[in-house]
């Protein structure tokens, strides 16, 4: 068995686009989805995309991809890199796929010189967090994340809240 993990292109937007559908799913979420094909072309592989995507391959067949981006942070002075989505197949869990693209991003993050590598996972997702911190991750539970989106964005942006 080989894995292979290689930066994603343009023409494998359709291929990430199903990739996030079925993580949805998983998180029961799918409803959440409204991302198009065009919405990842240009969100990924546009000249200002804000995120890139990795490709996780097994004998030459797709099996999982990761989004991430650079954050910054003001307490290191550093570059961070965020890993927004990780997903494997199902039938190829537990075959290190997963660990290899960590440990893709990991050096990607060594290599520009990040002070941090950041990630969340689901409270009620308990494989993932015994195999995030099996590799060494902790969780962060002092801080707790906030969302504006949607009607509440907008009403706040306009002043309305």
């Amino acid at each position: 068995m080989t894995i292979h993990i290689r930066p994603a292109t343009a023409a494998d937007a359709a291929l990430i686009l199903r990739f996030i559908t079925e993580l949805a799913v998983y998180e029961k979420a799918e409803h959440e989805v409204v991302a198009n094909v065009k919405d990842i072309e240009a969100s990924l592989f546009s000249a200002d995309a804000p995120a890139k995507s990795l490709i996780c391959e097994m004998n030459g067949e797709p099996v999982g991809f990761c989004v991430y981006f650079l954050s910054y942070s003001t307490w290191l002075g550093k570059q961070g890199l965020y890993l927004e989505d990780l997903y494997v197949s199902p039938a190829s869990r537990g075959s290190g796929a997963g660990k290899q693209m960590l440990r893709h991003l990991a050096q990607i993050a060594c290599d520009t010189g990040c002070g941090r590598f950041e990630w969340s996972v689901l409270d009620w997702n308990e494989p993932a967090i015994g195999f995030y911190e099996s590799i060494g991750a902790s969780a962060q539970s002092e801080w707790v994340r906030y969302r504006l989106a949607g009607d509440a964005l907008k009403a706040f942006a306009e002043g309305d809240a």
